[in-house]
C-alpha cells in the first residue's frame, strides 16, 4: 500500500469519514441544484452542446472548496463529543452530532430554495445584489412573501429538509456509529482537517467560472455560497487596481476627442466645455419620469403585438421616440445614476450607493443653476438604495409615500404605493412648485412593474399578481391617467415629458452584456414645443440628459459623459455593465473589460469572441479611456460642483455633443 493510500485511510478513519460523506453529498446536492438551474433555464443548448459538463466539472471543484469550510463545526464536534474513555457520553456525542446534521440539511435546502427565486430574478447566481438586499431585509422579505406563496414555500423546504437529514444520516450512520480514536489520534486527524480551508482559500478564485464563451453555463458554474461571500468582499470593485488601464494623459485624450473637445486640457480631468445654442433658449418645465424595468420589448414600436403599452405606443406617435438607446445597467440605482450624473457605469456599486456622492455636478445642478426647483418623487420609501442621501446630498428636494396620508393610497406593496398614487403624490408636488412662479425640474420614479405585479383590479384586463405583462400594462394605464391629469393643468403648455425606463427585465442570454437585454424606450412628448419623429442612432442612457437640454437649447456648461444625441458628431455607442463587467458596444461589437486585467471583443448577435483587428483595437482603446476617467474623477472628487469651478472651460460648438 502506498504512504498516500495509508493516509488518506488513517485521515478517514472511523468517525472522521463523516467529513468526507458529507463533503460528497454536498457536491452531489449542489450538482442537481446546478441541473434543475438549468432546466428552468429553458435553455436546452447547455445539454445537448456539452456546456453543461464544463459547468458541473468547474461548479464541483467550488463545491468541494465550500464544503471543507461546512465541515468545521462537524469537525469541532467530533473533536469534542467523541471520546474512547466514556461509552456512554461518547454515545450520547453520536445522537447530538446525528442531530446536529438537521440544521446542516436545512441550510443546503434554504440556500438552494433561495437560489432559485434569486435565479428567477436576475438570472444568476448570487452575486452583490444579494449583498446589499441583506441591507433591506423588510423589502426582500416582504417581497417574496407577496410574490411567491409562503406557506407551500415553508412546508416544502420543512419536508425536503427531513427527507435530507434522513438520507444524510443513512449514508453515514457507519461513520457515525464508529468507534472514536484516542484524543491524539483526534488532535491530530482533526489538525490536518483544519489544513484544507487554508488550501481551499489560496486555491479558489471567481476567474474559474469563466470557462466557457457561454454566460449562463459559467454561472451556473458558480457555488451560492462562494459567490455570496465573494460578492460580499469586493461589491466596490477598484477600476485602476482590478481592470485594463492606460496612462491617465491618454484616457483623457480619448474622452475629449470623443467629445470632440479642442485644445490642452486644464486639469487632470478637465471635459468642460460651454453649450452655446444658436437659438433661444426654453424655459419648460421637464417631468422625467423612469419607469421600472420597462424593456423595449413591451411597446409595440418594438415588435409587441400584445397590447401593453397603448398610452406609451401613443406618446411614441406624438413625440420624439429613440429606437436604439441602451440602458447602463441592471437596476435601479444604476439607471439613476446614468439619467442624473450622464456617467459611464462604474464597477461594482452605483455612484447613488457610494460614499462621497454629495454635491456633484448633475442634470439637477444645471436646472438650479437655471433657477429650477430640482425634485425627486419616488414611490417606494426613498432610504432604500440610499436614494434619499442622493438626491438631497445633490440639490433635489425629495418626496415619497410618507409624503402620502392613508386615505390616498388605494393601494401598496412591499415597494411602495400603485404608479397612480405615485402620480397623483406627484401632481400634487409639481402643482407646489408651479406656484411658486419658477420652472420646475421633477424626476419621476415608478415602482408597480416589479415583482409581485400588484395594483389595484379593474383598471386592466390583466389580474393583478399574474406576472409582468400584467405590471407593464398597469404602468402604461398609470402613465396615461397621469398624462390625462397633467393636461388640465395651467402648467401643462409649458412641460416637456420625458419617458424612459430605468432598466429592462431580466434577460438570459449566453453573453455577459448581450446588447438586447439593455434596449430600454426613451420619449420627449410635448405637443407643440417637441416634434414628432424616430431617432435611429445607436446612444446610451448617460446621453439623455445632455440631450434633452440640446432640445431645450439650453446655455450651460457641460461636464457630462454623455452626448447629444441630435448634435452633430455624436457619439455613436452605447456603455453597458453588469457586476464586474463593463462594455462598449458599437458596430455590432461588444468590449468587455474584467477584473484581472482582461479584456475581449464579442460578435453582439451571436456572442462568438472576436479575433483583434485594428476597429476593436480603437473601441477598447474608447472603452479603457472612459470607464477609467470616470472611475478617477469621481474617487478623486472631481466630479464635484467644486472643483468643476476651479477646472477651466473649453468653447463648444452649437449643439455640441
Amino acid at each position: 500500500m502506498s504512504k498516500a493510500k495509508r493516509f488518506l485511510n488513517w485521515a478517514f478513519a472511523g468517525p472522521y469519514r463523516l467529513l468526507l460523506q458529507l463533503t460528497l453529498t454536498y457536491a452531489a446536492f449542489n450538482l442537481l441544484v446546478r441541473m434543475a438551474l438549468g432546466v428552468y433555464n429553458g435553455d436546452a443548448g447547455i445539454f445537448w452542446s456539452g456546456r453543461i459538463v464544463g459547468a458541473l466539472l468547474v461548479g464541483a471543484v467550488f463545491d468541494v472548496g465550500v464544503a471543507v469550510f461546512m465541515m468545521l463545526p462537524i469537525l469541532t464536534l467530533l473533536m469534542l463529543l467523541r471520546s474512547s474513555r466514556h461509552p456512554r457520553l461518547d454515545y450520547v456525542g453520536q445522537r447530538l452530532i446525528a442531530w446536529s446534521l438537521l440544521p446542516f440539511a436545512g441550510m443546503l435546502v434554504f440556500v438552494a430554495a433561495a437560489e432559485f427565486v434569486f435565479w428567477n430574478e436576475f438570472a444568476s447566481r448570487f452575486n452583490f445584489i444579494a449583498v446589499d438586499y441583506l441591507v433591506y431585509t423588510n423589502e426582500v422579505i416582504g417581497n417574496i412573501r407577496e410574490s411567491y406563496p409562503m406557506p407551500l414555500l415553508l412546508s416544502g423546504v420543512a419536508v425536503s429538509s427531513g427527507l435530507l437529514w434522513l438520507l444524510i444520516i443513512w449514508i453515514t450512520r457507519g461513520a457515525l456509529a464508529a468507534p472514536p480514536p484516542t484524543w491524539r489520534g483526534r488532535l491530530a486527524r482533526s489538525a490536518v482537517w483544519l489544513l484544507l480551508p487554508l488550501i481551499s482559500y489560496g486555491l479558489l478564485d471567481e476567474r474559474y467560472k469563466e470557462f466557457s464563451d457561454d454566460a449562463q453555463a459559467n454561472e451556473l458554474a458558480g457555488n451560492g455560497a462562494f459567490d455570496f461571500f465573494h460578492a460580499y468582499q469586493t461589491n466596490e470593485i477598484d477600476y485602476e487596481r482590478f481592470y485594463t488601464t492606460m496612462p491617465d494623459a491618454q484616457a483623457l485624450a480619448g474622452v475629449r476627442s470623443a467629445l470632440h473637445l479642442p485644445g490642452k486640457a486644464q486639469a487632470a480631468f478637465d471635459i468642460g466645455r460651454q453649450i452655446n445654442p444658436p437659438a433661444p433658449e426654453h424655459d419648460w418645465n421637464v417631468v422625467l419620469v423612469s419607469i421600472e424595468s420597462l424593456s423595449a420589448s413591451y411597446l409595440e414600436h418594438f415588435g409587441n403585438r400584445g397590447k401593453l403599452t397603448p398610452n406609451l405606443d401613443r406618446m411614441a406617435d406624438e413625440g420624439l421616440l429613440f429606437t436604439q438607446l441602451y440602458a447602463t445597467g441592471t437596476r435601479t440605482v444604476r439607471g439613476l445614476e446614468a439619467l442624473t450624473l450622464s456617467v459611464p457605469p462604474t464597477p461594482g456599486h452605483s455612484i447613488v450607493k457610494r460614499p462621497n456622492n454629495e454635491a456633484l455636478y448633475s442634470l439637477g445642478s444645471v436646472f438650479a443653476q437655471k433657477g429650477y426647483a430640482p425634485l425627486y418623487i419616488y414611490g417606494g420609501y426613498s432610504y432604500f438604495d440610499n436614494m434619499q442621501a442622493f438626491f438631497q446630498g445633490n440639490g433635489y428636494r425629495v418626496v415619497d409615500r410618507t409624503d402620502l396620508a392613508s386615505d390616498e393610497i388605494h393601494f401598496q406593496n412591499i415597494w411602495g404605493v400603485c404608479d397612480e398614487d405615485l402620480f397623483t403624490l406627484a401632481l400634487r408636488e409639481i402643482d407646489r412648485e408651479a406656484a411658486r412662479g419658477k420652472p420646475f425640474f421633477a424626476h419621476v420614479m415608478t415602482v408597480s412593474n416589479h415583482r409581485p405585479f400588484t395594483y389595484p383590479e379593474g383598471r386592466i384586463d390583466i389580474p393583478s399578481k399574474t406576472g409582468r405583462d400584467g405590471g407593464a400594462k398597469y404602468t402604461d394605464w398609470a402613465i396615461g391617467d397621469f398624462v390625462r391629469r397633467a393636461r388640465q393643468k395651467p402648467w401643462f403648455d409649458h412641460t416637456v415629458f420625458v419617458f424612459v425606463a430605468d432598466h429592462t427585465h431580466r434577460g438570459r442570454g449566453k453573453m455577459d452584456l448581450a446588447p438586447r437585454n439593455y434596449l430600454i424606450p426613451l420619449i420627449v412628448w410635448a405637443p407643440g414645443k417637441i416634434q414628432p419623429g424616430r431617432v435611429e442612432q445607436l446612444a446610451s442612457q448617460i446621453d439623455v440628459a445632455p440631450t434633452l437640454l440640446g432640445l431645450m437649447n439650453m446655455r450651460y456648461e457641460s461636464h457630462f459623459y454623455g452626448s447629444d444625441i441630435l448634435a452633430p458628431g455624436a457619439a455613436h455607442r452605447a456603455l453597458l455593465a453588469n457586476y464586474q463587467t463593463v462594455g462598449w458596444y458599437q458596430d455590432g461589437l461588444v468590449v468587455e473589460l474584467k477584473p484581472g486585467a482582461r479584456t475581449r471583443v464579442v460578435d453582439a448577435s451571436t456572442g462568438l469572441e472576436q479575433a483583434p483587428n485594428a476597429a476593436s483595437a480603437a473601441m477598447t482603446a474608447a472603452a479603457i479611456s472612459y470607464y477609467q476617467l470616470a472611475s478617477e474623477s469621481f474617487g478623486s472628487g472631481a466630479m464635484k460642483l467644486a472643483s468643476q469651478q476651479e477646472t477651466g472651460v473649453v468653447a463648444g460648438a452649437a449643439r455640441a455633443p
